[in-house]
């Protein structure tokens, strides 16, 4: 909040201001105690701030240099002042790690690096006090190739689980058509059966001596496909959810949801010319992802989860190419997924997929996709997110390298202030940036091993929680820890930032307090301004009651003098306070007649 000033031309902003300045104080003091909590038929995600939390790194309780559940419960004080409602955990069952948890060996216990059952129930039941529900990643795609499941179905071609995975016998190796690269994995005189080819390089088809034949794997070779079109298979599956939804948690993010089923003819995926990092042919890989088959198995899913009482919820990874594809994974006649992520916002590049790096702040972009979040959608509630696990920070992708901390304050902006579910990724509230291995020996991600140097991997993206300037960064006891801490651990860190006014983290509380506490930001609607720059990005939120906040950033190096026209909002009052900006020059703005942003700037103004 900027300083009030005690001016007879301004005795009514004076007080409107300290009104909100002593609610805001209320608010600090009980981060939660809101009418979010009060109860409503809203369910509680539509306002949520959710924030995924990779275990081994958020915080290491034993001294084993990898973060855990209990490093986990031990932070959920700090994520209540921070303004959270839920944490996504990434996945925290036993595995043999070779993909850090996305390569599951049990669905139905926790991996003993990260603690026993007893710590996941006590982290539930913690997180119940502190008001932070838990949402557990769901891999459904595929298993680890050490799975009880795949061990058997391995076996042999009779066992009860034989057709739990893509088997298939391949192509004689001097059949017609069959192609160098084909030929590459051949084995007793047979080849794959087309072109398809893993995420993480190589084939997409496996050889095992024991079935004489390929099982499909879209990721690792570790990690086979699930054969969804066995029914066995989706009752396994959802009998491991309602093991976890019986203990309490409170949905699930769903990996790689998209990719459940592979084109029964497998048909050859169309060639796009060139190579990848892994030096694999590039593929359309629409024989491979989004077949509509998925959709029945989230329709079911849908009934499953909203049997429970509570709200569970359902999020979607949905790397998608645009919107009028995300509004199908809500469900069209019947309910599917509640949370698809709009990828299309944070993580723009051709194609829909993951982004590349060095993403630039293109307000065009910005603007015309957080719109069509907004407008496109109908009654389905958006979800928002620019970081993840699996790319670069939100840090580097958009920063000029000069411009970095005020860049990062327009994309806090824009995922705490529209209308959506925000996702935020640990250590995003604090400016935590990419920290890519220089050597290839040094590099832990299976894709970067694969890929290097081309595609160096997502290491860089999910080193340790940088807590305290001190050893380790607050993070652990041991000195060698499991990825390395990055040197900016010294100045970035939540115990630094925490005294500093101008800080990233400060910035990011006084948002997510606004979200939380004023109406319009709480649940207000969204109308897109012309703000008359095109490096200018603006828009209203409008409560109920016609009240209002305007949202501007500047996505420039220059400044932009703009003229906000709130006639299509519903809003008739001119009167401005500015509630937070980085921008000196905006704290004593008062009318919409001529407000002047600096250069990657960003103001948010209460119109009452």
């Amino acid at each position: 909040m900027p300083p009030l000033r005690n001016n007879p031309r301004r005795s009514n902003q004076s007080s409107f201001l300290l009104c909100l300045l002593s609610m805001a104080i209320v608010l600090l003091a009980l981060p939660h105690a809101t009418a979010q909590n009060a109860p409503s038929s809203t369910p509680w995600w539509k306002h949520a701030l959710i924030d995924e939390i990779y275990p081994r790194s958020f915080q290491d309780s034993n001294g084993d240099g990898v973060g855990d559940l209990n490093g986990i419960a031990s932070r959920f004080d700090y994520l209540e002042k921070l303004g959270v409602d839920a944490i996504w955990i990434a996945p925290m069952y036993p595995s043999p790690q070779i993909d850090f948890g996305y390569d599951i060996s049990n669905y139905e216990a926790v991996d003993p690096q990260y603690g026993s059952m007893a710590d996941m129930d006590r982290l539930i039941a913690q997180g119940k006090e502190h008001h932070i529900r838990v949402i557990l990643d769901m891999v459904l795609n595929h298993t680890s190739d050490k799975h009880a499941w795949f061990v058997e179905s391995s076996s042999s071609r009779t066992n009860p689980k034989q057709d739990w995975y893509v088997w298939v016998d391949g192509l004689p190796a001097d059949a017609h058509g069959v192609t160098a690269y084909q030929k590459k994995y051949e084995h007793e005189g047979r080849v794959p059966p087309n072109n398809w080819v893993s995420l993480f390089g190589g084939s997409a088809w496996e050889w095992v001596p024991a079935r004489h034949q390929f099982y499909y794997h879209k990721f690792y070779k570790q990690q086979p496909d699930l054969n969804w079109r066995n029914p066995a298979v989706e009752k396994a599956c959802f009998d491991a959810m309602r093991f976890w939804l019986d203990k309490g948690i409170a949905g699930f993010r769903l990996d790689a949801i998209p990719t459940l089923f592979e084109d029964e003819q497998l048909r050859n995926e169309p060639d796009l010319g060139g190579v990848n990092a892994q030096g694999d042919p590039n593929l359309n890989d629409m024989y491979t992802n989004l077949l509509p088959e998925v959709h029945d198995v989230l329709r079911r899913m849908r009934l499953l989860a909203d049997s429970y009482p509570g709200d569970r919820v359902l999020i979607g990874e949905t790397y998608l190419p645009d919107t009028h594809e995300l509004l199908k994974w809500y469900g069209a006649k019947q309910d599917e997924l509640h949370l698809p992520m709009d990828m299309l916002v944070g993580f723009h590049s051709e194609g829909g997929g993951p982004s590349s790096p060095n993403v630039k702040l293109d307000a065009n972009h910005l603007r015309t996709t957080i719109n069509e979040m907004e407008t496109q959608l109908g009654t389905d509630w958006p979800l928002l997110v620019f970081d993840n696990h699996d790319n670069e920070r939100s840090w580097d992708r958009f920063g000029d390298g000069v411009h970095n901390a005020q860049i990062a304050k327009i994309i806090s902006t824009l995922l705490l202030t529209t209308r959506a579910t925000a996702l935020m990724y640990y250590g995003e509230e604090i400016g935590m940036v990419t920290s890519t291995p220089t050597r290839k020996e040094d590099v832990k991600d299976p894709i970067g091993i694969t890929g290097w140097p081309n595609e160096k991997g997502r290491d860089g993206e999910r080193t340790p929680m940088q807590w305290t300037p001190g050893p380790q960064a607050g993070f652990s006891s041991n000195p060698n820890t499991w990825l390395p801490i990055p040197a900016s651990y010294k100045t970035t860190n939540v115990e630094v930032e925490s005294k500093e006014a101008d800080s990233q983290l400060s910035w990011y509380k006084k948002l997510a307090a606004l979200r939380r506490l004023n109406p319009a930001l709480h649940d207000g609607s969204f109308t897109l301004l012309d703000a008359g720059s095109p490096d200018v990005i603006a828009y209203t939120r409008t409560a109920a009651d016609g009240t209002g906040v305007i949202v501007a950033v500047n996505c420039s190096g220059e400044s932009h003098t703009i003229k906000l026209d709130l006639g299509a909002t519903g809003i008739k009052s001119t009167h401005l306070a500015t509630l937070v900006t980085d921008d000196p020059a905006l704290k004593s703005v008062t009318s919409l007649n001529s407000v002047t942003l600096a250069p990657f700037a960003s103001w948010v103004a209460q119109v009452k």
